[in-house]
């Protein structure tokens, strides 16, 4: 497989995650709020994602790929709100365990990622144009 066809398999490849994670963090700041159903329960849980090289045995060109979706095992924070559903006996209700400054910087990270691997992209396209503008002049 020639080099551009290899950028824009690794290009796209990028994409994929880099969309998959922007959907991750869509719902993680969606649900930065939202508690359990019933007394004491547990809120929404931080999902994390996690990339992998793997080789694409026909092309022989190394991509990425989304490994594991995950959840984020750190503690939830707790805020006194004896009016919530989701209030227990004290009148604390269990928040989810997302930052937002986190969420938002990966929001940014995903999205950065996503712009570059487009550029690759639009890059890889100009010049197999080019190639062939070069080849219908001779």
């Amino acid at each position: 497989m020639d080099s551009l066809s290899s950028s824009l398999k690794i290009a796209g490849s990028g994409m994929d995650v880099q969309a998959t994670r922007l959907r991750i963090v869509s719902e993680n700041i969606a649900n930065s709020r939202t508690t359990g159903d019933t007394p004491g329960a547990d809120p929404y849980r931080r999902k994390t994602i996690t990339f992998a090289n793997e080789l694409d045995r026909t092309t022989g060109t190394n991509l990425v790929q989304v490994k594991k979706l995950g959840f984020d095992k750190s503690n939830f924070t707790e805020e006194y709100d004896p009016d919530s559903p989701a209030a227990d006996n004290k009148g604390m209700v269990k928040l989810p365990n997302v930052n937002m400054l986190i969420e938002m910087a990966d929001l940014r990270e995903a999205n950065r990622g996503y712009e570059a691997n487009l550029q690759v992209i639009k890059q890889a396209r100009d010049l197999i144009t080019s190639t062939i503008d070069l080849l219908k002049a001779t």
